[in-house]
């Protein structure tokens, strides 16, 4: 196993079906504020379909198609990033996010999102990072931003979600575009 430091005492670390019952604890403390936009909170609601997500992660991850980090905050699991879509031999992916309510406002998706674009990137050799996120869900949009990623559009009504059709807005970032804007942040 590993740990990445996120700073202020947040680490990054895979999430693993061995761990159900801490991110079931987890996504019934999140369900509220993950609910709305993706499918996690809806597909653990119980031990076994808590685990059975976290495999489905694991089986991705070993075939090389996803993977599934933890954020946590002090010893505690807050939220977590995602590669949700991941094509090495096409040389793209798509990160994803979660947060509850206790992580919100540290910047810890914004810093766990890096670290996982820095390994994508520079690790992975992959050209096309994307970001894939419901027009309303206005906190998911600003990381994207904040990620220095580009919009490259809305896909009206795309998402049907919870009995509503919902807009997607796709952002993505390049390779170099990722390594530029790394190089530009750089203390000189």
């Amino acid at each position: 196993m590993f740990t990445v430091s996120l700073g202020d005492g947040a680490e990054l670390r895979p999430l693993e079906p061995w761990q159900a019952e801490e991110f079931l604890t987890h996504m019934d403390r999140a369900r509220a504020l993950v609910d709305p936009w993706i499918p996690f909170a809806a597909a653990a609601q119980d031990l076994p379909s808590a685990r059975a997500l976290l495999q489905r992660y694991a089986d991705k991850q070993a075939a090389d198609t996803g993977r599934l980090y933890g954020i946590w905050l002090d010893g505690t699991l807050v939220g977590g990033v995602l590669f949700r879509i991941f094509e090495a031999d096409a040389g793209n992916c798509e990160i994803g996010c979660w947060l509850e309510a206790s992580g919100e406002g540290r910047g810890l998706v914004t810093r766990a999102c890096r670290k996982l674009i820095d390994w994508a990137v520079d690790v992975r050799g992959m050209h096309r990072v994307e970001w894939v996120a419901s027009s309303a869900n206005t906190r998911s949009v600003a990381v994207a931003e904040r990620l220095g990623m580009t919009r490259e559009g809305v896909l009206r009504e795309a998402y049907a979600y919870r009995g509503a059709r919902h807009d997607q807005e796709i952002w993505a970032v390049l390779a170099p575009e990722w390594r530029a804007a790394r190089e530009r942040a750089l203390p000189r």
